[in-house]
């Protein structure tokens, strides 16, 4: 990767950043996450109403009131009314969750020849990162093989593979820890890529596509003492909790059991099921679940 392309801008705000990586007329989900209230807001609009001064008003009010402010990187369909995969109008943008040993991760990217220079670096917090290139002419099946590919190559985040996976908007705290901290955004590159532009080796067809995250199970199982319905239950609370689509998680545990439940859409239904009614009573038992447990079911489910 070469540095001739980094044109030095400072870093933009939330709505320079929304326009910068979007159409005005693209419609983008926006994610609101009250961890401490367990409350989940999900607004589909035009990147146009989401970078007015109006939304973003908005989102910085919940944001002081211990909301995470995240945004789907991949434009919906102009009826899109969730954040599925059938709901993908077009890939506009890959990416990279450096999680662990971030700035070894990201020195490692710029020296590799395998990836071109990002467009952006977002730093979420300490020693962690997302990396986004801005891309066109990637089908879906294309844009998830590669970051799979590049989670192998440069040590990121298995989980945050999926096209519809949402990121953090740069400008506001990051309320998961003690003390607040402020997403930045490092924009890196102007220039828009293709495929041909990324060196990574893909696996093949024949290649298990789930890979990274059976290897993450395999890795990780010991963290936790709970059960596989329990790991299950789990998943399906967190994964409802920050907005994903009930039928993309059934969709997701159903695939993961299909192996060793009879019928694997009905136990992945009626788990989703439990766990819609657990986020609404809002019992103590959404509050004993550990981060670390609550890391390995998304890593396991690649969701």
């Amino acid at each position: 990767m070469t540095e001739t392309d980094n044109p030095k801008r400072s870093a933009p705000a939330a709505s320079e950043y929304i326009s910068e990586n979007f159409k005005p007329s693209d419609r983008i989900a926006v994610l609101v996450l009250n961890r401490n209230l367990g409350e989940t807001t999900q607004r589909i609009t035009t990147a146009h109403k989401a970078a007015s001064p109006e939304f973003q008003a908005w989102l910085r009010y919940k944001n002081a009131n211990g909301a995470d402010i995240y945004v789907g990187m991949n434009p919906l369909k102009q009826d899109a009314s969730t954040r599925t995969k059938d709901d993908i109008e077009t890939i506009r943008h890959l990416y990279l969750d450096l999680d662990h040993d971030g700035t070894a991760g990201l020195e490692a990217i710029k020296n590799s020849n395998l990836v071109p220079q990002p467009n952006y670096v977002l730093n979420t917090s300490p020693e962690k990162f997302q990396v986004i290139w801005k891309v066109e002419g990637i089908t879906p099946e294309e844009a998830e093989d590669l970051q799979r590919a590049m989670v192998r190559e440069f040590a990121g985040d298995p989980a945050a593979t999926d096209s519809t996976r949402v990121l953090r908007l740069p400008g506001f705290a990051n309320k998961k820890y003690d003390q607040d901290f402020y997403v930045q955004a490092r924009a890196e590159s102007t220039q828009t890529y293709h495929l041909r532009d990324f060196k990574v080796p893909v696996d093949s067809q024949d290649a298990p596509q789930h890979y990274d995250e059976k290897t993450a199970r395999s890795n990780r199982a010991p963290v936790t003492a709970l059960s596989q319905s329990e790991h299950d239950w789990a998943y399906a609370k967190r994964a409802l909790a920050r907005g994903d689509d009930p039928e993309e998680v059934i969709r997701r545990i159903a695939d993961y059991r299909a192996n060793d439940k009879h019928d694997a859409v009905y136990y992945a239904r009626h788990t989703v099921s439990k766990a819609q009614e657990g986020l609404q009573r809002k019992t103590v038992v959404a509050e004993t679940i550990a981060e670390e447990p609550d890391r390995v079911h998304e890593r396991t489910y690649g969701a």
